[in-house]
């Protein structure tokens, strides 16, 4: 159980040697903000599936041939879809992925103050004068006499 344990907390560790310091850092760069196809919510410098160690190799294969960064996010979106991008492109197949909250955070917004206003509205009012039969019986009512009540046909 330990060594499971363990083993959940480790990051994959790639042994590659770099011309330089900045190659190292674009490599590091890419593998931490591109998403694992296979894992949910893993970097593929934070994953250990085998997608993600093909795919670290084949970053530190376009980086030695000469590729930019954004020819290499390009070939893996191409490949993977925008799901291997942790911040999405704006376009309109994401454009509910960017807005949708928000929508949804406003139209809640909306039906809770059109509740409010409905409920606001809807109160009964009340009439503050008394007809002359009702004040005759508070009054026999506070005198502590009750008033013989006439049915009027």
């Amino acid at each position: 159980m330990a060594v499971g344990l363990a083993s959940q907390g480790r990051t994959a560790i790639d042994a590659r040697e770099f011309a330089n310091a900045g190659e190292r850092q674009r490599y590091e760069t890419l593998t931490s903000t591109l998403r694992c196809p296979k894992c949910q919510n893993q970097s593929l410098a934070e994953s250990t599936a085998p997608i993600a160690r093909d795919l670290r190799g084949e970053i530190y294969r376009m980086l030695e041939a000469g590729y930019s960064n954004q020819q290499i996010v390009d070939f893996l979106v191409a490949r993977y879809g925008d799901f291997v991008r942790y911040d999405p492109a704006l376009t309109w197949g994401t454009a509910l992925l960017w807005f949708g909250p928000l929508a949804l955070l406003l139209a809640g917004g909306g039906a809770i103050a059109l509740i409010v206003r409905r409920r606001r509205g809807s109160r009964p009012t009340v009439e503050h004068g008394l007809s002359d039969q009702e004040r005759h019986r508070l009054a026999g009512i506070l005198r502590g006499v009750e008033p013989s009540i006439r049915h009027e046909p």
